[in-house]
């Protein structure tokens, strides 16, 4: 059982599992990115949404303005 083992451990990777391993780690960097991006989108939306909200508030009038 030994030699099985030290035969598994010391057998040379397979070339199509390290290319599989590279192009899957490219792709989760890729990933990693566009939830950068995706972020640093929603905290510019959500903050233009709350100056818009606060620009709301000063337009609106509590009371009609004719009565």
């Amino acid at each position: 059982m030994a030699k099985a083992l030290y035969g598994h451990v010391a057998a040379a990777p397979d070339r199509r599992m390290l290319d599989e391993v590279t192009r899957l780690r490219a792709t989760v960097r890729a990933l990693e990115f566009e939830v950068t991006r995706l972020r640093a989108d929603n905290d510019r939306l959500a903050a233009a949404a709350a100056a818009a909200s606060e620009v709301d508030e000063f337009l609106r009038l509590p009371e009609p303005a004719l009565t």
